[in-house]
């Protein structure tokens, strides 16, 4: 197993390869998966088989799809690979590797290194399903000012919060760096026994998650898996306090995270889910995080607490000094209006202000529905009633602030839910619309949306948050929910700034090339990137930052300015400026299409990069042309539950995004230590590694027509051959890429509507029960360009007795199906070509 990363200048480019030959005297499958982190994008995959290699291309999506279909119509393998715009991505292709001969799998893809709480964060999954006798990972990092720190935390499982300085290191990897500490190379190079003990602790760790999961049985064999983990590098750089800009061959980047200021003052409302789904653990979960969130806001904070189910209630810190009042659990509300709500002043944290909202939400209690509208709607009112002159304050005990002090605060809305709006509103487009409109005006609050668990509707969330300066963040419904609450807030604890523009003289940059300049806030732990293009000649920039930091008071601020300097690149020096530009801008687009009702524009600029750089986003695709026609995928979420997979070890979850490769050989799995894959009767194929697929995608193999790769959303492949026979389809290849095995049925959708057919297993293949029906178009009328002539027409009768359908495409059958007995997948068939052997 060979995994090659090249950190330079935060732009990570990483390489996976893999080898495999087969030392049978037959050709064997074998299949090459990939998991990918959600914000890289695939830039490349070279296949190379008996010496020739192949060379994937990227295209418009549209397109690819075109490609991809002409090449099965002609009976040529194809691959089609399209990634996925949140969670992970994932990448799979399958060939047949020749009688004693080796194929190499080579995949490339980038990212940008985010800076999360002090920290980047490289992580690398080494799931190779067996022992290795060659493992090697290497990451060479390279910065422009001294890495300050490194560190190498003990590999994980990749289902925990970021690792931090208290967690123990690895012992086992080789750390070189460079006499002028800007370089450093990470090696890591586990033995056998290494991998044995990685296998057994990671096995033991997933048990004990999923004890804590209502899939729990699920992973019940991890140890057979041979999963050791995920390797990660984190690591920080020295920094100017102004920032640091670097120009090279026309291109710049300009990295800002002030360390020295003070942190703003901040008013945080926290608005917090509590209807009835919320119940058990999460709700207690969610107790124990708000108890040491609300411990650790700064003394000059300002929060409230917002609790929602059917009704909204902003809570009232005199309510800790009385008893506790008993509660009713309709889960059912079919009031279209909630009960009026009382906006109660923000308060101060104060060591007293804090304990009493500790004991509030220790109170909170699940039940009733879900008000997503009205509890957003009464945060906005709160937060611009902090603007007012006259306070609203129904509490005595409610600490009172003056608006010399309130008006300076950071407006912050931490939105909390596991579900969709069941009560009031509950159009999601609405919703934003309407939050965004209102959320407006100097005092626009940023709103951090919490998805909690696998029910919550994270794409509304995302949108929510990306038109409301905020972002989503998911949080697995797992042990350790509460840990991942706090990690989040660590995140947007510290605004250090506000208001921030980032000016660079129109004379010096090209028009519409800088990526985005604008920010609302900037948060302590964190790093704003900006990129662009020079103007022809330019060699030299003169940016400012500009922007409102705290005063030396307790709640004022003040105009912040800087003027970093310019470091240009050294002669000869390569530096990736130019394809870290073209990332940030492809990603920044494509967040921008999510903020607007009209986003052709977005898109197409969006493409024309993907295009140009050979990304592979949400609007392009990777297409794999290859010599042997191998494999077929079917659509299925990885949120929900699926069969075992026929014929190989069962795949581990994986929660949080991250990548993995699998190379997986049809067959019966053999034991092999502590770990497992399948092969092939006396003569497996010899792998050079084999690791990892994600969490809820469980893969098969399959064989015998080309196929889509997809991660829009991540697919199952189910083994073909087994189906081949199971339905008997012989000839009918074209159909297997229909088929959902698990309903028995041809799925597709033709004219808007969804189309599902039965197969039959029985040899015998279904007949009408009146007679075969005339139908008007056959498939030969289809494929000459006959329709509506009087030759066109057919019978309807089963697929399989049908001699001119093996050789259509799905584009043809989508306009000659028809129904046989009301249920099965039937044909337009010329009266000629029916199978009378069959009637």
């Amino acid at each position: 197993m060979l995994v090659r990363s090249e950190v330079s200048l935060r732009y990570a480019h990483t390489t996976i390869v893999t080898n495999v030959k087969n030392p049978a005297r037959r050709s064997q499958q074998a299949t090459f998966h990939v998991l990918l982190p959600d914000t890289a994008f695939i830039t490349g995959f070279v296949m190379t088989l008996g010496g020739k290699s192949y060379k994937a291309y990227v295209k418009e999506k549209e397109e690819a799809k075109k490609i991809y279909t002409d090449a099965v119509s002609q009976g040529i393998g194809a691959a089609h690979i399209a990634a996925k715009a949140r969670d992970s991505n994932h990448f799979t292709v399958s060939v047949n590797v020749e009688p004693n001969s080796k194929a190499t799998f080579n995949l490339t893809y980038e990212e940008l290194l985010t800076r999360r709480n002090g920290v980047y964060n490289h992580a690398i999954n080494l799931h190779p399903g067996a022992l290795v006798p060659r493992m090697e990972v290497s990451v060479h990092i390279k910065e422009s000012q001294k890495i300050k720190l490194l560190r190498v935390p003990e590999v994980r499982t990749g289902n925990e919060i970021d690792a931090t300085e208290t967690d123990a290191q690895n012992a086992l990897v080789s750390i070189q760096k460079s006499g002028d500490e800007k370089e450093a190379t990470i090696t890591f190079t586990p033995d056998l026994e290494e991998q044995k003990r990685l296998i057994r602790i990671y096995a033991d760790k997933t048990k004990q998650s999923a004890s804590h999961n209502w899939y729990g049985d699920v992973e019940e064999d991890n140890d057979k898996e041979g999963t050791i983990g995920q390797f990660v590098v984190q690591y920080d750089v020295e920094r100017p306090e102004n920032g640091e800009v670097l120009v090279n061959d026309g291109y710049f980047v300009h990295f800002f995270a002030p360390q020295t200021l003070t942190p703003l003052s901040k008013y945080v409302v926290f608005v917090l889910d509590t209807s009835g789904s919320m119940g058990g653990r999460k709700i207690e979960q969610l107790q124990a995080a708000m108890r040491a969130i609300l411990g650790e806001l700064n003394s000059n904070d300002y929060f409230s607490i917002v609790e929602f189910d059917s009704d909204v209630q902003v809570h009232e810190l005199k309510e800790a000094d009385e008893p506790e009042k008993p509660r009713t659990y309709p889960y059912y509300s079919w009031r279209t209006e909630s009960k009026p709500v009382v906006l109660i002043s923000p308060s101060l944290a104060t060591p007293d202000n804090i304990a009493k909202a500790q004991i509030i939400v220790s109170r909170l209690a699940a039940s009733g529905g879900t008000n997503i509208y009205e509890a957003l709607r009464v945060a906005l009112d709160l937060i611009h009633k902090v603007d007012e002159k006259n306070q609203t304050s129904q509490s005595a005990n409610t600490t009172e602030i003056q608006k010399t002090e309130t008006s300076e605060l950071e407006p912050i809305i931490i939105f909390l839910t596991d579900g969709d709006p069941t009560v009031g509103e509950t159009s999601t487009q609405r919703i934003i619309s309407h939050m965004t409109e209102k959320n407006s005006g100097p005092k626009k609050a940023a709103i951090f949306s919490l998805a909690f668990g696998e029910d919550a509707d994270r794409t509304f969330l995302r949108k929510l948050s990306l038109r409301n300066d905020g972002f989503m963040r998911h949080i697995y419904e797992a042990a350790d929910a509460e840990l991942q609450l706090r990690h989040f807030y660590r995140q947007v604890s510290s605004p250090l700034l506000a208001g921030v523009h980032f000016v660079y003289p129109p004379d010096q940059v090209k028009g519409g090339s800088v990526t985005k300049t604008k920010y609302s806030t900037i948060y302590a732990g964190s790093e704003v990137v900006v990129a662009g293009e020079l103007a022809p000649g330019v060699s030299e920039l003169a940016p400012s930052v500009l922007g409102f930091c705290a005063d030396s008071d307790k709640h004022g601020r003040k105009r912040y300015e800087v003027r970093p300097t310019t470091s240009p690149g050294r002669a000869g020096e390569y530096l990736p400026l130019e394809r870290l530009w073209a990332y940030l801008s492809v990603k920044q687009l494509l967040d921008q299409r999510e903020t607007t009702e009209h986003p052709e524009d977005f898109e197409k600029q969006a493409l024309e990069l993907s295009l140009k750089y050979a990304f592979v986003t949400p609007l392009t695709s990777l297409v794999v042309v290859k010599p042997n026609a191998t494999d077929a995928v079917n659509a299925e979420s990885v949120d929900e539950n699926k069969p075992p997979a026929l014929g190989l070890p069962g795949l581990l979850p994986n929660a949080y995004p991250a990548f993995g490769s699998l190379l997986q050989i049809p067959a019966p799995a053999i034991n092999l230590g502590s770990g497992s894959f399948a092969a092939t009767g006396a003569h497996p194929l010899s792998l050079d590694f084999i690791t990892d697929i994600r969490a809820e995608e469980e893969e098969d193999l399959d064989t015998g027509v080309p196929y889509i790769l997809s991660t829009v959303p991540p697919r199952v492949v189910t083994s073909l051959a087994p189906l081949v026979n199971k339905y008997h389809l012989e000839g009918f290849s074209w159909a297997l890429s229909l088929l959902n095995y698990n309903t028995d049925a041809l799925e597709f959708s033709s004219n808007g509507k969804n189309i599902t057919l039965e197969v039959s297993k029985d040899s015998d293949p279904p007949k009408a029960v009146n007679g075969d029906e005339e139908c008007a178009n056959s498939v030969n009328a289809k494929q000459e360009g006959t329709e509506g002539s009087e030759s066109a027409g057919g019978v309807c009768v089963y697929l399989t007795r049908c001699a001119a359908a093996k050789d259509i495409t799905v584009d043809v059958y989508h306009t000659t199906y028809c129904t046989v007995n009301t249920r099965y997948a039937g044909v337009c068939c010329p009266r000629n070509q029916v199978d009378l052997t069959k009637a």
